[in-house]
């Protein structure tokens, strides 16, 4: 069994946080009884989905917000960022590569490419920096003030690789008011979760927040190939991270905020089951146990990442208008192996050290063993803008944006017959730098009325050179180079109508822009670079946001149709096992959601939301190579043993994502007993661009259930409380690998876990 070290910080942090919770002094600082008091109906959200802070009702486009209290339920379980997957209309997150890497999907629309250069239409801004990088994207959710999901292209004010939508996360930040929060929970695997935050005023000026993160969870998985036998070897991670902020406010119109984070995790890499798909359906097989794998390299099947990052915001306010600067500076490393065939040994008798008797489970042809090395990444984003400060019935924003992007990549192959050397290796280069300029117009046309307006400037070029070094079939190396770039110009014209104090209706037009992509990564198997043009959406929906029954009630509802030109694909896998890029002509969506919650009385609160999303590519000229590991195909194929995708609905899009929650309380003592539990659909999604009936996800309904005690104790407040992910234990395949055998992986498995906190004011 491997084992996950913590960190020396990581101790040193653990050890001081058990003196500090039973030696705490009561008398720090005296709770506000405002904390204690318990808030009956609709809570006022307040988000910055539109770089101002503004009343989330208020907001003319289809938002979502995920508040701390929730944010903490959801990822209770150790669980990254996919947790928040189907929490919310028309969101769906998923990953091939496990705890990092993790790919959005929006109303259908998303990238189902794993290579480390891959672009994706949902951008992540984390604490107001853009996170390009799909590793980068996998930073912690730890200490949030709260998530925001913005539906639809984002074009004016956060620019490029918007079409679908945007994930903007907001930690806590550093206020002059003393607080401490730290929780600790154990369960299932050993795995344990310990969370720190401290933040208060260092002087009138200056004010700080620190928060750390520690995760661990033992092997589970069991090896059973032949030869390879281990128990309790893979399914573990080990991961570390931290921010601190710092808040310098000299005057009551100057403020600087700086913040240091950073990331390091030890984990297995994703664990790939081989042929556990019974052929003709998407069922698992009879046999199918999670806790059990067939690998011939699990020993090499791990993943390291270091992440580290900073940014400084300055606000100035003099009057009438506010000049903001954001400053950041991402880098990451990363290396990940893993046993991609999904099982041991190989069958075809050509192959110098395949053994027909020696394989399994079933048929696998080769062996294919490889990895990804990013040795070098480094991110630069700036961004000035001027805001005026409420002129009456006109306020805009003007601003400048600037990112540039360098990073390394090596695509590396092991000879799994020959003890895991390494045998091919690949390496990338790519330098993307963009700019833009944007302007946003808000006007109040009545009391009732409003018209907002905004326009954007994009130019972006990326430059990319690759060269195979080491073929894994012997084959020459060859080096290549390439340059795409492009000038796009989006934006959005909204309005906004107050039919009633309760009540707001909507209305959007809105163009994206998805810059042209590169990907070399099938240089490794001596295939050509592919290129990717850009994309351009086109959106235009309708809504409400409303609050009823004395505010007892709220409920948000839209209705969207996009419009995607030259909609950038990624065909992955097949007979060749290559990644290659292409252009489609055009897709279409259309859809709607729901967003409510109602407070049946002050110790009962449901939540429900609903989303239909249909998706349709429209290109009849458009064809890729099929599956390579015996799948059943149900598209077309054309003369040229090609898979006709025209009329397919977008992969990992479906049509249904639906989440119901409720909560209930009751007063005991001097604390509140509640139960929390939530249950999130997503329906059938197809993993690949062509059909089939092998490669198809089923349909999924994951529960989670929490009971809890919350009480006030002198200066602090405690909670101890136990809990479950995927209470039914659903089995179900959320991916594929489809150039081998019938290769697949599975849902988390239920969980099951005790915790504590305590905060203290």
């Amino acid at each position: 069994m491997k084992i996950f070290k913590k960190s020396a910080l990581s101790l040193c942090v653990q050890a001081s946080i058990i003196a500090s919770v039973t030696g705490f002094s009561t008398s720090a600082l005296a709770a506000d009884e405002v904390t204690k008091a318990k808030v009956v109906g609709v809570e006022v959200i307040e988000v910055t989905a539109r770089k101002r802070t503004e009343n989330v009702k208020d907001v003319p486009i289809s938002v979502s917000a995920l508040t701390s209290k929730k944010l903490e339920v959801l990822g209770s379980s150790g669980m990254d960022v996919r947790s928040l997957s189907a929490k919310v209309p028309s969101l769906l997150i998923e990953s091939s590569f496990g705890r990092t890497f993790p790919r959005f999907y929006i109303r259908g629309l998303g990238n189902t490419d794993f290579d480390l250069l891959a672009s994706q239409p949902v951008s992540l801004i984390y604490d107001d920096v853009v996170l390009e990088n799909a590793l980068t994207k996998g930073m912690p959710m730890f200490d949030l003030e709260r998530v925001e999901v913005l539906r639809g292209p984002q074009g004016t004010l956060f620019g490029r690789n918007t079409t679908a939508g945007i994930i903007k996360v907001q930690s806590k930040k550093p206020t002059q008011d003393f607080d401490a929060t730290v929780s600790a929970s154990y369960g299932s695997y050993n795995s344990t979760d310990l969370r720190v935050a401290v933040g208060g005023g260092l002087t009138d000026t200056l004010s700080a927040r620190v928060a750390f993160l520690q995760q661990d969870r033992d092997d589970w998985i069991d090896n059973k190939a032949p030869g390879f036998e281990q128990d309790d070897q893979l399914g573990g991670y080990g991961e570390t991270a931290g921010r601190i902020q710092l808040l310098w406010e000299p005057s009551d119109n100057f403020s600087a905020l700086f913040n240091y984070h950073f990331r390091d995790a030890d984990a297995d890499a994703r664990v790939f089951r081989a042929n556990i798909i019974k052929p003709g359906t998407n069922d698992l097989v009879d046999d199918f146990d999670r806790e059990v794998v067939y690998h011939d390299a699990a020993s090499r099947n791990n993943q390291t990442i270091e992440m580290k990052g900073s940014s400084l915001k300055l606000d100035y306010d003099f009057g009438s208008h506010t000049i903001t600067s954001v400053t950041g500076y991402e880098s990451a490393e990363m290396f990940s192996v893993g046993d991609i065939d999904g099982g041991y040994g190989c069958g075809i008798t050509a192959i110098p050290g395949c053994d027909p008797g020696n394989m399994g489970p079933g048929f696998i042809p080769f062996t294919s063993e490889t990895g990804a090395k990013m040795p070098d990444h480094s991110q630069i984003t700036q961004e000035l803008r001027l805001s005026s400060n409420d002129l009456g019935k006109f306020d805009y924003q003007v601003g400048f944006f600037y990112f540039n992007e360098d990073l390394t990549i090596n695509n590396l192959s092991f000879d799994t017959l020959g003890g895991g050397n390494q045998n091919g290796i690949a390496i990338q280069n790519m330098e993307t730098t963009a700019w833009a300029v944007f302007a946003s117009m808000d006007f109040e046309l009545s009391d009732k009325l409003n018209l907002t307006a905004g326009i954007r400037y994009s130019d972006d070029e990326r430059v990319w050179d690759g060269t195979l070094v080491q073929s894994p079939f012997g084959a020459p190396g060859f080096s290549e180079n390439a340059t795409v770039d492009d000038s796009q110009v989006s934006g959005d014209v909204s309005v906004n109508y107050r039919m009633t104090d309760e009540t707001n209706l909507y209305a959007r037009l809105a163009k994206g822009y998805r810059a042209p992509s590169i990907q070399g990564r099938s240089l490794l198997f001596s295939a050509s670079h592919t290129t990717a043009d850009s994309e351009l959406v086109t959106s235009i929906e309708t809504g409400f946001k409303s609050t009823m029954l004395e505010n007892t009630a709220r409920i948000d509802g839209s209705v969207f149709y996009y419009v995607v030109d030259d909609q950038q694909l990624t065909a992955v896998g097949g007979t060749g096992n290559v990644a290659s890029l292409l252009n489609a002509d055009k897709a279409v969506g259309y859809g709607f959601e729901l967003d409510s919650e109602f407070w049946a009385s002050e110790d009962l609160v449901f939540g429900a939301s609903l989303s239909y999303n249909h998706t349709e590519l429209q290109d009849d000229t458009i064809s890729v190579e099929g599956c390579g590991g015996g799948c059943t195909i149900t598209d077309p194929i054309n003369s040229d043993g090609q898979v006709i995708i025209d009329g397919n609905s977008l992969p990992q899009s479906p049509e249904w994502i639906g989440n119901l929650s409720a909560r209930w309380t009751k007063e005991i003592g001097n604390g509140e007993l509640y139960v929390y539990t939530d249950w999130s659909y997503r329906s059938e999604v197809s993993f690949f661009l062509y059909e089939s009936k092998e490669f198809m996800g089923d349909a999924i309904t994951e529960g989670g259930l929490r009971v809890g005690y919350e009480w006030f104790a002198g200066d602090a407040e405690y909670e101890v409380a136990v809990f479950s992910r995927n209470i039914l234990d659903e089995e179900k395949l959320t991916g594929a690998i489809d150039f081998n055998n019938l290769t697949g992986y599975t849902n988390e498995a239920r969980f099951f876990g005790v915790e504590f906190k305590a905060n203290f004011f």
